[in-house]
């Protein structure tokens, strides 16, 4: 298959990271939030979500390789591109509208959409499910953070 899908994956993995980091201002506005005490902190966020687009580029090629036909192959590309829009729309509703509220109720759709990819991904490939676990878990616990959150700030 070559070059392509692997320089596709990684311009897709990139892409997502620079537009959600691009959304995340962790200006006045964060800093005044009360956070819980189980929040890790702040540096540790970064090379998390790295590792964890690295992990997403490497499943999405293997379950790519593995697909059967065109057919799988776009309904894994579909999966892929909505995962990457709720990724960063969660980025958006909380950093720049500052609205914990509303991305908490997006970060259900963005969960769910990370266990589709992981699904899907496991049917053409085992080893590209494991590799989706892990952010399957960060998105889980970002979503009980993003809960914290909201109670210790209720939106007026």
């Amino acid at each position: 298959m070559g070059w392509r899908p692997i320089l596709v994956a990684v311009a897709a993995a990139c892409g997502v990271a620079v537009l959600g980091a691009l959304a995340t201002d962790l200006g006045d506005w964060y800093r005044q939030l009360r956070r819980p005490a189980w929040q890790p902190p702040d540096w540790l966020f970064g090379p998390v979500w790295t590792l964890i687009y690295g992990l997403t580029a490497w499943a999405g090629l293997r379950a790519w390789r593995a697909a059967p036909d065109t057919g799988a192959r776009r309904r894994l590309l579909a999966l892929y591109a909505v995962n990457g829009l709720l990724n960063i729309l969660w980025s958006v509703l909380f950093f720049t509208l500052h609205r914990p509220d509303w991305a908490l109720l997006e970060g259900v759709f963005f969960w769910a959409s990370v266990l589709a990819m992981l699904v899907a991904s496991a049917r053409h490939d085992r080893l590209a499910g494991w590799l989706l676990s892990p952010y399957l878990a960060w998105v889980g616990f970002a979503l009980a953070l993003n809960g914290a959150i909201l109670r210790l700030n209720p939106v007026g």
